[in-house]
């Protein structure tokens, strides 16, 4: 990694452009004054000593009791815990005064309009939470395992138990010993179905619904959703008739 790596991910961790500056020259140095240090890291020598003040602050730098003053930084083990400790109280920080900002009541968010999300991780958090909204029906359609992580699977689980009607439609038939121990039915479409899966579906009460699609890009997997709209309930619609077809020729 060259310096200027080095100083960019310093940068992402929380250090201003002179501390990071500062804090890899003295990687270098070791132990160094004002001006080796201006002279190794191309800070001006009289920024160098508000920036050095700083790191030592932050827990990364010793003051060395010398004249002039001098400068040696922490071992990186104690650096790398300083900087994950702060990176922890600061995300803490900002997520309690989110919250305190946030005014939206949880439920009510995106109602009646089409939202959309890109990545696995939120696309699998919406599912989630739009599963433990369901009140009578859930149609989840997953591809393979790999669309039905354990904790979307847990949930569908429990949301059976509570007495919701749910059903997965998968094209694995393993799928029916994973969810064997629980009320969720699982239909396994067969190789004449003509809808080859694009992505993953979620029907919830025949008015809320979410439809992904596998992308070639980093992000792997976009989708959209919609709740209490006139569009949620046409996919719906939609969805059913599919279902409907698709059970009609297995079952024939």
């Amino acid at each position: 990694m060259s310096t200027r790596d080095a100083v960019d991910a310093l940068k992402r961790l929380g250090l201003s452009n002179y501390e990071a500056r500062v804090f890899a020259a003295l990687q270098r140095l070791g132990t160094g004054t004002a001006q080796q240090i201006s002279d190794h890291s191309e800070v001006p020598r009289s920024q160098v000593y508000g920036a050095a003040d700083d790191l030592v602050e932050r827990g990364l730098v010793e003051l060395v009791a010398s004249s002039p003053k001098e400068y040696r930084p922490v071992s990186l083990e104690t650096a790398r815990e300083q900087l994950s400790q702060r990176l922890d109280r600061e995300q803490d920080r900002a997520f309690e005064n989110l919250h305190e900002l946030r005014t939206e009541t949880e439920g009510d968010d995106a109602t009646g309009a089409v939202a959309t999300l890109r990545g696995r991780q939120p696309i699998d958090d919406r599912l989630g939470d739009l599963l433990r909204r369901a009140e009578q029906r859930v149609v989840f359609v997953a591809p393979d395992s790999r669309s039905i992580p354990t904790a979307l699977a847990e949930t569908l689980r429990d949301r059976a138990r509570d007495g919701v009607a749910v059903v997965v439609v998968t094209a694995e038939p393993d799928q029916r010993d994973r969810f064997a121990d629980s009320p969720v039915r699982v239909f396994v479409m067969d190789e004449d179905n003509p809808g080859d899966f694009a992505g993953r579906a979620l029907m919830v009460d025949e008015r809320t619904v979410l439809l992904s699609a596998v992308t070639a890009d980093a992000v792997g997997e976009e989708a959209m959703w919609t709740a209490e709209s006139s569009i949620g309930r046409i996919l719906a619609q939609f969805m059913q008739s599919g279902l409907d077809s698709g059970m009609e020729r297995t079952d024939g």
